[in-house]
Formats: C-alpha cells, structure tokens, sequence
C-alpha cells in the first residue's frame, strides 16, 4: 500500500486514526520514515510524560500534560522562514520543535492513549485544543489558557485588528480537517522552499481530503506553472473561476486563462 492510501485508510478506521495518518504523510515524503517504527517508540514519550502528571482526575490533565510536554523541550519552531521540518510530524518528534498543528498532534495522540479528553481547535493561524466543556482554550505550545479576549488578541496578530473573532474560529477539528490543514501548511512550506513537486504532493493530498477552495485549485495552478504544466494549470484555473465570488479575482484569472495555450488535439 502506497503512503497515501495508508494516510486515507487511518481515516476509515474507528476512531480516526489521526496521528498515524501524520506520520504517513511524512512517509510521502520520506521513504526513509517508517511510521509502525515511529509508533513503538512513542511508548516511550508516553511513559515519560505520564510518570511526570500530577495525581489528579483525568479531566484536569490536559493543561499538565501539554507543560509536560513543553518542560521535556516540545517547543514551536521559531527560525524564520519556517522550513517543511517544522510540519513533518517526524521530524517533529526528533528535533521537538514544530508548529502548532503537529504538536498539537503528538499531545491529542498521548490524551488519546491516557483517556485524557482533549480536542482540537481550527483556530485561523494557530491550531488550538480544548477540553470538552471548558470554558478556555490551550495552546499546544506550552499549555497557556485562552480565553476570548486571548483569542482575539492572537487572531489580530494574525491577521490584523480588522479580523473578527467568530465563532466558526472555535469549532472542533475532525481528523481528517487536521490532516487537510496539515497538508496546506506542508504545500506552502515545500514550495516557498523551492520544491513544487513536494508541494504538488501536498496539493494533491488537499484535493483528496476534503472540499477543495479556490485558494486551493490557485494554489495548485501556480505549482503547475512553475513545472510548465500548461493544461493542468488551465483545469486548477477554470476551477478556480467557478468557486471564487470576487469579481476582480474573476477577471485575474479569465485574463491569466486568454494567456494560456490551448489544447491540441492530434488527429490519426
């Protein structure tokens, strides 16, 4: 089986098997990473921050277990300009430094096999966790409490003072919307590094996993351009065109289409 039919498989399994999902899409990119490998080792993390919880019921463990986290050196990355490593849940795993979202998958992997409730958060620009029922968030980067006036003040520096907090901001992410998101960062990453087939792989494994966007089928269009894929660019193009309701991005992208060859068709 293919890594990306083994990442699509976790998604069919019950519960969703997130985590291991991750780690197959590492493997897309790796052949050298062997996720059942990276599994059995995870005991060992787990053993390490469970012998340091404190004695408390599991409801109350979620704050402890991500400054457990944070005190054995999990830390987000912060070299700029952030490289794929930073999102590659493997190398996440190995260096202890990442972003948001993988870390926040190694703590919900580690609440899951300690029956410590915690969920996760598509929070714009910086994935989040909640326990069930509380009335703040926790960063996975440490474990800091937000509470809305927190949020707010995380989304504006964001995105800007003009952004909203709303609360679509604050829905609980399923499995496979984390490994989408997983996905678009690892895209932009590839590819402001310079690797559009990297990238295409990640582009790809968006499309597979979920509705796309127009920013999306942009996304893959501008990959496509960049490997002289005329057509497959025109196909990103039209879809694009069809989803997007800004006017002046319509007409962008029906001038970008006047510009692009057309297709031959070979007669024999």
């Amino acid at each position: 089986m293919s890594p990306r039919n083994a990442c699509l498989e976790c998604l069919t399994r019950s519960p969703v098997a997130t985590f291991e999902a991750a780690l197959w899409i590492a493997a897309e990119h790796d052949p050298q990473v062997h996720p059942d490998k990276i599994l059995r080792g995870f005991r060992e993390l787990q053993l390490e921050v469970s012998i340091g919880l404190p004695m408390l019921p599991v409801s109350e463990l979620a704050q402890p277990l991500l400054r457990r986290l944070n005190s054995l050196g999990f830390q987000q990355d912060d070299f700029h300009p952030l490289r794929p490593q930073a999102a590659l849940l493997d190398k996440v795993l190995e260096r202890k430094r990442g972003q948001s979202l993988p870390l926040a998958l190694i703590a919900l992997e580690l609440a899951r096999r300690l029956d410590i409730p915690l969920t996760g958060v598509n929070f714009p620009g910086h994935f989040l966790l909640r326990v069930p029922g509380a009335d703040h968030l926790l960063d996975p980067c440490g474990g800091r409490r937000l509470y809305p006036v927190d949020c707010r003040e995380l989304l504006g520096r964001q995105f800007g003072p003009q952004v909203s907090l709303k609360a679509d901001h604050l829905l609980e992410a399923s499995g496979r919307q984390m490994l989408q998101r997983l996905s678009r960062n690892l895209r932009q990453l590839h590819s402001s590094h310079d690797n559009p087939i990297a990238a295409l792989k990640d582009a790809e494994r968006v499309m597979e996993l979920g509705s796309a966007t127009a920013a999306d089928y942009l996304s893959r269009a501008g990959l496509y351009q960049r490997l002289e894929c005329p057509q497959a660019e025109r196909y990103d193009l039209e879809h694009a065109l069809l989803l997007t309701e800004d006017p002046i991005q319509r007409l962008r992208l029906t001038d970008r289409l006047h510009h692009l060859p057309t297709a031959v068709t070979v007669m024999h």
